[in-house]
């Protein structure tokens, strides 16, 4: 496989790229962050030599995604997996979101993510069978009173993938296309969440929200995503993977 991750500096990207790699995957780590991505990719290839890469991509940017994607397929010899990790959190409540706030979150969390589908399917095409992973979030299916930007983009990328996953079946590309909605995990974007409280603090009330009563780690993310980017999950397309600790059965 040879692989695209986004915001693989660090948090769930960095732990999808070094679980890909683990598993014979070729990976191009993208992130904004382009020092970031270049230390996560020679922390893979000094376990894994030869197998990661890096590039600067800032996932707003349509011309930058062209660049990136092109050297990515240079540096690996193709394209089949993209994994459209990179996200950011941000507004509160309608009223109290000011549109500045509202569009970049959106740019960032769904527009990033048609970008990278419109432009990753060319490259993969010639290499598949192909894997589109979109991270979306269990606040993408569950809404929050103080979260209205980022449940809309997340829900964007939600049906987004469903969308892609329909059109790359109908055009006979054997390229699937799926979701992955995570809930709390330890990672740096808890880092904007704590407030006046310790890191410690905020897992422990987070966890209380968990029906299991633990935050998630990077790693059960990594794996549901290397999962649907093997050809093990060859027969699912269009669906979502709820990685929550059982928030959405209640």
């Amino acid at each position: 496989k040879m692989a695209f991750v986004t915001g693989a500096a660090q948090g769930l990207g960095r732990a999808t790229s070094m679980k890909l790699a683990e598993e014979g995957a070729k990976v191009t780590l993208a992130d904004i962050n382009e020092a970031g991505a270049k230390a996560a990719a020679e922390e893979i290839n000094a376990k894994y030599p030869g197998s990661a890469f890096s590039v600067k991509l800032d996932v707003t940017q349509e011309e930058e995604w062209k660049a990136a994607l092109d050297q990515a397929v240079s540096q690996m010899g193709g394209l089949n997996v993209l994994v459209n990790n990179a996200g950011i959190g941000g507004g509160t409540t309608v009223e109290d979101t000011d549109f500045a706030t509202w569009k970049k979150v959106m740019d960032v969390d769904a527009d990033s993510v048609f970008l990278g589908c419109k432009y990753a399917i060319a490259h993969m095409v010639p290499h598949a069978p192909g894997s589109i992973v979109n991270i979306s979030s269990i606040a993408g299916l569950i809404a929050g009173h103080n979260m209205a930007a980022y449940n809309a983009a997340k829900a964007a990328v939600w049906l987004l993938s469903k969308s892609v996953a329909l059109h790359c079946a109908k055009r006979g590309y054997r390229i699937r296309s799926n979701s992955v909605h995570p809930t709390f995990v330890d990672t740096p974007i808890l880092d904007g969440m704590a407030g006046a409280m310790s890191r410690d603090e905020l897992k422990q009330k987070l966890a209380r929200q968990v029906p299991l009563g633990v935050v998630g780690e990077p790693d059960d993310v990594a794996y549901a995503v290397l999962f649907l980017a093997s050809d093990e999950s060859k027969f699912i397309t269009g669906s979502e993977i709820k990685i929550d600790g059982g928030i959405s059965a209640m």
